[in-house]
């Protein structure tokens, strides 16, 4: 089962992405970590540390942008955390914010997260839920990630909006 699960900053959606995964994988689990590395910001780093110190023995942490790779290469039960940061690296990496395009890399990763064979959850923000972003930049970014998630959700047989910490169904197997 793949699974997107969307939600606002500190909405709870990791947490309950992990949880859901754990429930449905009994084995080793693996963790793609797609965010920046935190460098001087402290601040960073603890968010970092309490989500690794949350996971038990069990999972593995990969810490890449590459995730269509990782996810062809290894079957193992995934969850990827978050779908936002690799939009944000793929957009640096293509000069996106002035023009460049990140349509391969897009194409890459829906690809890859419909042809995965094992339980998969991928964390994402949800847009929309907010004012239209001030700067082009902002706006670009809102409309990439929207429609990366609307991709997303099309090949993933469930979706959840997650509100308060509370998970709730957008879209159930068929």
């Amino acid at each position: 089962m793949r699974v997107l699960v969307l939600g606002g900053i500190r909405s709870g959606k990791s947490r309950w992405a992990e949880t859901a995964l754990a429930a449905d994988a009994p084995g080793p689990l693996r963790y793609l970590a797609t965010g920046p590395d935190p460098g001087d910001d402290a601040e960073w780093a603890a968010r970092v540390t309490a989500h690794r110190d949350r996971r038990a023995d069990r999972w593995s942490t990969v810490e890449t942008t590459d995730v269509a790779a990782q996810l062809r290469a290894d079957p193992t039960p995934t969850l990827v955390d978050d779908v936002g940061s690799w939009l944000t690296a793929a957009m640096d990496r293509a000069g996106a914010w002035t023009g460049g395009s990140v349509a391969a890399e897009v194409d890459a990763l829906v690809a890859a997260v419909d042809a995965f064979p094992a339980p998969l959850a991928l964390v994402s923000p949800e847009v929309g839920l907010t004012v239209v972003p001030a700067t082009a930049a902002g706006r670009r970014f809102a409309d990439e990630l929207g429609s990366l998630n609307q991709r997303l959700a099309a090949v993933c047989e469930r979706v959840v909006l997650v509100v308060a910490g509370q998970p709730v169904t957008v879209k159930e197997p068929v």
